[in-house]
């Protein structure tokens, strides 16, 4: 995936020597988070919208040159490179600064994140299956073998929690001989957290419980 196809140049980039008046008119016209500093047409860090209280209209970008920023984006970056740094960051924008420290423009969060909705991952018709384990079982080789070992289609999968020890993962499949992938990862020992398609392991153990209820209530 080219992410540099991504690169908006039409928003602004500032010069330390720059008076607030001009940053403040574009935090106040627009949604970013933050803006980029320049020094001598070189990166310097970034400017947060969050300190636009602290701003005085008739002073320089200069007076919180010790205050600015620093996080940004190499134009070779991958997109789950990119979006580590702008949930650590707590940004909607990022930079994209060269190896020469020019700023090429900026890679704004919701184009990164509509691109990543346009993945197979999302777009594919398929089921979605959470499961947890040890995290010193974990394995995802071993989750590939037993989707793909069922002949189901493994679309995508990634680690959405870390804790106590344990690993969760997410996975998109496709939707062919799902019981018998349920079925398995149990058998591995793997627990199932979310499944959007009929479990027939689950189903039998609600029956046998509804059957149960019924028969101590009698």
């Amino acid at each position: 995936m080219q992410m540099q196809e991504q690169i908006n140049t039409t928003i602004p980039v500032f010069e330390v020597g720059d008076s607030l008046k001009e940053a403040i008119h574009f935090f106040r016209h627009s949604t970013y988070s933050h803006v980029a500093i320049t020094e001598q047409g070189k990166f310097l860090g970034l400017l947060g919208e969050a300190d636009l209280e602290n701003f005085h209209e008739s002073g320089p970008i200069e007076e919180f040159r010790y205050q600015l920023e620093d996080f940004r984006a190499s134009p070779d970056a991958s997109w789950l490179d990119l979006l580590q740094v702008f949930t650590r960051n707590e940004a909607n924008i990022l930079p994209v600064v060269d190896r020469a420290g020019k700023v090429m423009g900026y890679f704004d969060l919701n184009d990164i994140v509509t691109l990543f909705t346009e993945m197979p991952f999302f777009t594919e018709a398929g089921a979605i299956l959470v499961v947890a384990r040890p995290i010193r079982d974990y394995s995802f080789s071993e989750i590939a073998q037993i989707v793909e070992g069922n002949n189901t289609r493994l679309l995508g999968a990634f680690i959405t929690r870390i804790k106590n020890e344990m690993v969760q993962v997410t996975l998109k499949m496709g939707d062919t001989n799902i019981n018998e992938v349920l079925q398995t990862f149990r058998r591995y020992g793997y627990s199932i957290l979310f499944g959007s398609v009929d479990d027939k392991f689950l189903e039998e153990l609600r029956e046998r419980s509804d059957y149960l209820d019924k028969y101590l209530n009698v």
